[in-house]
């Protein structure tokens, strides 16, 4: 069953997720912001301002998730003006991000990420696999830009939907069978195997 706002006030208090803004927020003080907290039925997290890299050719190289070389991606520099912080997708290309909320998966629980609308109709496609039942960190992010426009990706503010589905306890948790991407730092995290 996907779970609702009191819910999840309730186990982020607990701290299933930090920090915490029990409402949505739209704006901070004048300035419009793309939500970020507490719906009806999800949690919007923010993209961290910490860690934004972007794939790359690199001559001679093919992409293998069995071996994965780090070079493929660039480092993104945070920019900034009237309207926010943010990094730059640059136009058919693929980038990764860290979120800026920490999470602590209940044992019972799977958490589904989506994109936001705002970055959807701009054609920024978020690519999340699920948060399993025990994981804890800070999720790797990853985005597509579809578009033939580069895009501005706002840091600090609202960039994927979390929605919480909660079932019978399983029988080994993420954390039990010693997950591969358990307790992600505040950075992104490569693929590994």
């Amino acid at each position: 069953m996907i779970k609702a706002d009191h819910w999840i006030r309730q186990r982020s208090e607990a701290g299933m997720i930090q920090p915490f803004e029990s409402t949505l927020i739209r704006q901070l003080g004048s300035q419009k912001v793309l939500s970020y907290g507490c719906g009806s039925y999800g949690y919007d997290i923010r993209l961290s301002p910490a860690d934004f890299r972007v794939f790359q050719h690199v001559p001679g190289t093919i992409m293998d998730p069995k071996a994965f070389n780090p070079d493929n991606l660039r480092n993104v520099e945070l920019q900034g003006d009237s309207r926010g912080r943010y990094f730059v997708l640059p136009a058919h290309s693929y980038g990764l991000g860290v979120a800026l909320e920490k999470l602590c998966v209940p044992e019972n629980v799977t958490v589904i990420c989506l994109g936001k609308s705002t970055y959807a109709r701009m054609g920024v496609i978020a690519n999340m696999t699920p948060a399993e039942a025990g994981w804890r960190g800070h999720l790797t992010l990853e985005f597509s830009n579809s578009s033939g426009a580069d895009c501005r990706i706002y840091a600090n503010e609202g960039i994927c939907q979390l929605l919480f589905f909660e079932g019978d306890k399983c029988d080994i948790t993420y954390e039990k069978r010693s997950g591969k991407y358990q307790d992600q730092d505040h950075g992104v995290t490569l693929a590994t195997v």
